[in-house]
C-alpha cells in the first residue's frame, strides 16, 4: 500500500535540538559571564559523542567550532556531580515519555547493570562490589526501571550504587517513584540480583505482583532443580519471608548444544500467573531489556574519567536518547491509522547517525587536513 505523504518532516536538525533543549531544560549549566562557551554548545558536544558512541575528545578534535574537549569535560564535571545527576536524571528520562503510556496497567522491569572495572580501586569513587564477573569484582553498577509497552521500553529511573548500598535500597527507591506515578502497574519483573529477603519483603509490603528468577542458595533449592517435572512448591529466605516457586521444565533439544531437561525456578506472585509455563512465558518478556543495552552501547559516550557524575551522565544520556527515538517515532512519525499505527521504517542506528551529522553541522566538522606538497591529478576528476 503506498504511504500518505506527510504534511511535515523532522530534519536531522530537529533532532539535534529536541535532544539539547530537552537537555538544557532539565539540566542546565550555570556559566559565568566571562565564558565564552554556551551550554548549546556543551550539550552540542555531548550528543554527538553520545550518537556516535565516541568520545567528547574526539568530537572536539575533529571540529573546527567545539570548545576543546578538556573545557567540556570541565564543565560538565563541574556543574553535575554524582548527586546532582542522581537528582534529576529520572526527571530527564520521564520527559514526553510518560504521555505515551497506556492508560491500562504496564508491566515494569527492573534490572542490574553491572560495568566491570579493573582500575585502581582507590583512584575512582563511586564503586559497586559483587560477586566475580568477567574477571573482576568491581563495578561501575546501575539499577534500571524500565515501561515495557507494545514491545517497546522506556527507561524510567536509574540509581547508582555504591559499596555499602543493596539492591533493596534501589528497590525501594523505585517502588516509592512508581507510587508516585500516575501510573498503574501490571506487574514487576526482576533481574536475579534483586533476589534476597529485603526486595521480597519490600514487594509484599507494597502489594506489587512480581516475577524473578531465584538463585540457588541452600541444599534444599539445588535438590528441588535436580529433579521432578513442573511444579509449584513453598520456599523461604533467611526465616524472614515465604513465597511461592514455580519451577518449569523443559526438554533442552540441542538448544545451546545442550540436551535433556532444564528447571527454571521463579519466585512468583502475580494473579495472572497460574502455571510454571506461564512463569516462563511472561519473565521471557524481560529479556528485551537487553536490547536496551545492546542500543544503549551504541549510544554510550567513551570516557576514561573516574568521575562517577560524568559517567552517569554519559550513561543517562544513551538512555535518554533511546527514549527520545522512540518517543519521535511514535508520536510524531507513526501514521495513525484505523487498527493501529503505521510505524515507518526508521532504525535507532539512522536515528543516532542523524543526530550525529547535525551535530558536526553545528559545530564545523573538519572537512580538510593540511598537505606538506602540492596535489596531483589522482585528486581530482
Amino acid at each position: 500500500m503506498e504511504q500518505t505523504p506527510a504534511d511535515n518532516e523532522i530534519e536531522e536538525e530537529h533532532l539535534l535540538n529536541f535532544v539539547v533543549n530537552s537537555l538544557g531544560d532539565e539540566l542546565p549549566i550555570d556559566l559565568a559571564e566571562n565564558v565564552k562557551v554556551t551550554s548549546e554548545e556543551l550539550y552540542e558536544v555531548l550528543a554527538g559523542a553520545s550518537a556516535g558512541g565516541t568520545s567528547i575528545n574526539h568530537v572536539c578534535e575533529t571540529t573546527d567550532d567545539s570548545p576543546h574537549a578538556n573545557t567540556v569535560r570541565g564543565h560538565l564535571t563541574d556543574q553535575f556531580d554524582l548527586d546532582t545527576v542522581e537528582a534529576v536524571g529520572n526527571t530527564l528520562l520521564q520527559r514526553d515519555v510518560l504521555e505515551t503510556l497506556p492508560d491500562r496497567p504496564v508491566e515494569v522491569v527492573a534490572d542490574l547493570h553491572l560495568d566491570p572495572y579493573y582500575g585502581d580501586e582507590d583512584e575512582t569513587e563511586s564503586l559497586y562490589f559483587s560477586q566475580a564477573k568477567r574477571g573482576t569484582t568491581t563495578f561501575h553498577t546501575y539499577a534500571t526501571l524500565y515501561a515495557r509497552v507494545r514491545n517497546k521500553r522506556y527507561t524510567l529511573a536509574v540509581r547508582q550504587l555504591e559499596a555499602g548500598e543493596t539492591t533493596s535500597d534501589a528497590l525501594e527507591e523505585f517502588l516509592t517513584l512508581l507510587d508516585g506515578l500516575d501510573l498503574r502497574v501490571k506487574a514487576v519483573y526482576l533481574d536475579r540480583g534483586f533476589y534476597n529477603s529485603s526486595c521480597l519483603e519490600l514487594l509484599q509490603a507494597r502489594n506489587y505482583a512480581y516475577v524473578m528468577p531465584i538463585v540457588k542458595w541452600g541444599e534444599r533449592i539445588q535438590d528441588e532443580l535436580s529433579k521432578g517435572w513442573s511444579r509449584v512448591i513453598e520456599h523461604g529466605l533467611a526465616g524472614r519471608v515465604r513465597f511461592p516457586v514455580f519451577i518449569d521444565c523443559v526438554y533442552q533439544q540441542g538448544r545451546y548444544d545442550e540436551h535433556g531437561v532444564a528447571r527454571h525456578g521463579y519466585a512468583v506472585d502475580a494473579p495472572f500467573i497460574e502455571t510454571p509455563r506461564d512463569a516462563r512465558i511472561h519473565y521471557s518478556k524481560r529479556f528485551g531489556i537487553e536490547a536496551s543495552y545492546r542500543l544503549a552501547k551504541q549510544s554510550l559516550a567513551l570516557t576514561s574519567s573516574r568521575d562517577a557524575g560524568l559517567r552517569l551522565l554519559l550513561f543517562i544520556v544513551s538512555l535518554l536518547l533511546q527514549n527520545v527515538w522512540r518517543y519521535l517515532h511514535w508520536m510524531y512519525v507513526a501514521a495513525p491509522r484505523r487498527g493501529g499505527r503505521r510505524l515507518w521504517p526508521w532504525s535507532f542506528r539512522e536515528f543516532c547517525e542523524m543526530v550525529v551529522r547535525a551535530a558536526w553541522t553545528a559545530l564545523g566538522v573538519r572537512r580538510a587536513v593540511p598537505a606538506n606538497q602540492p596535489l596531483d591529478g589522482r585528486f581530482f576528476r
